[in-house]
């Protein structure tokens, strides 16, 4: 049973050889790039595979705060190899004075859902205290897909600006204070994103969460 076994096996491979030999030399190849693309990467910090997802808090008195609600691969996300491609490449293409994602206005809103999808998620337990009739606080937010270029950017990658609707609508003219004088940089991108929503409100999606 075994000699019969390993001698359709070496047939096989007898007959298609070149077929075997080339699947094998793609196969490193494609190792031997990969390798090569990640280490570029972490030199440059540039991670563009990779979505987080920040709520932005401005409440007076206080200095502006960001805090991380998740962090996903964008293929996590997105569910498809050619919109992930499609975001990175977006990614690659923000200015320092405009970090909103250059992606097509008719595809925006199918990228924009995927994210809410995701946050919707992880408050899901405030819109079951709010069907059963508990007492719960809600709140409108703005999503926008984005990825800084400008100032010290520790690393890049495609983040998703959560923010309560009321601010980029009247948006603060006093800057606050900071946590970490690098956080200047976000206060500048809170204040392009609030003009970009005046001028094209379609890269934005609103979500309402409620919470205990």
């Amino acid at each position: 049973m075994y000699e019969q076994f390993f001698a359709a096996i070496s047939d096989f491979i007898h007959d298609n050889w070149m077929k075997v030999l080339t699947g094998f030399v793609l196969m490193g190849l494609g190792w031997f790039f990969g390798k090569r693309k990640a280490r570029a990467d972490w030199r440059k910090r540039e991670f563009f595979h990779r979505l987080n997802v920040s709520l932005n808090l401005l409440i007076p008195g206080e200095p502006l705060q960001i805090r991380t609600l998740l962090e996903k691969t964008c293929e996590d996300v997105f569910l498809n190899i050619v919109a992930t491609d499609a975001v990175a490449a977006a990614a690659r293409q923000t200015r320092p004075d405009n970090p909103l994602l250059p992606l097509p206005q008719s595809d925006y809103w199918q990228y924009l859902n995927a994210v809410l999808n995701e946050v919707s998620e992880q408050f899901s337990v405030g819109e079951i205290r709010r069907d059963l009739g508990l007492p719960v606080t809600r709140g409108k937010y703005l999503i926008c897909l984005t990825c800084e270029c400008a100032g010290e950017m520790r690393t890049r990658k495609v983040r998703a600006m959560v923010i309560q609707k009321k601010h980029l609508e009247n948006f603060p003219a006093v800057q606050p204070k900071l946590e970490h004088a690098s956080h200047i940089t976000r206060w500048e991108t809170l204040r392009v994103l609030s003009e970009q929503y005046k001028k094209n409100p379609w890269q934005f999606i609103e979500l309402e969460l409620s919470v205990a």
